[in-house]
């Protein structure tokens, strides 16, 4: 954890060596960065067929319920003889145990799902946050400056205490938020951004 002392040590000793440290706002640049709106959409687009096989799933259920209580209906006609009934009585069981089945196949399917989903949004973050970092090594080493301060970022909260930015002063520190999100979209397909507008 960064404590208050430590960044005001960070201050000091920078002014003391003259060097320079400027501000980002990393939440900025990170929604805004044109591959994480593509990875974005990418992710929508996985969810949606996720979704759209847990429809048929459900559907599945609902016909087997209906089916189930046909059958049941049927086991219990007192106008049929009795090996009738317990063979439609059989025949409800089965049925009861098909549901059981989808059920659980459902529940499986919603633990894998959100599984699935959570990891490509990990994996997706990480690799962006490694690319801007990247990109933001280049732009802080071009401009001279010896640290790069997150205005974005919240310092963990204290029991009973809400979540404060880290950040909290900042006057005179050039903001880089623009320029590095400018040279990150540089390369943007125009669909793209286009797109996200």
């Amino acid at each position: 954890l960064l404590t208050a002392a430590f960044v005001l040590s960070f201050a000091s000793t920078a002014s003391a060596q003259s060097q320079k440290i400027a501000k980002i706002d990393l939440k900025k640049v990170f929604d805004g960065y044109w591959k994480t709106k593509q990875a974005d959409l990418n992710l929508k687009g996985r969810a949606s067929e996720l979704e759209a096989r847990r429809k048929e799933m459900v559907t599945d259920y609902k016909k087997a319920n209906d089916d189930y209580k046909t059958l049941l209906d049927a086991a219990n006609n007192k106008a049929v003889s009795l090996t009738e009934r317990d063979k439609r009585k059989a025949d409800a069981e089965a049925k009861l145990r098909e549901i059981r089945e989808i059920e659980e196949s459902l529940k499986q399917f919603d633990r894998s799902a959100r599984a699935q989903i959570g990891e490509q949004q990990r994996n997706m973050r990480d690799k962006l946050v490694a690319e801007i970092r990247e990109s933001l090594n280049g732009v802080a080493k071009a401009g001279g400056y010896a640290g790069v301060l997150d205005s974005s970022a919240p310092l963990p909260p204290a029991p009973g205490v809400t979540t404060t930015p880290f950040l909290l002063f900042s006057d005179g520190l050039e903001d880089i938020t623009d320029k590095l999100l400018t040279q990150l979209n540089a390369g943007a397909p125009a669909a793209v951004l286009n797109n996200a507008k």
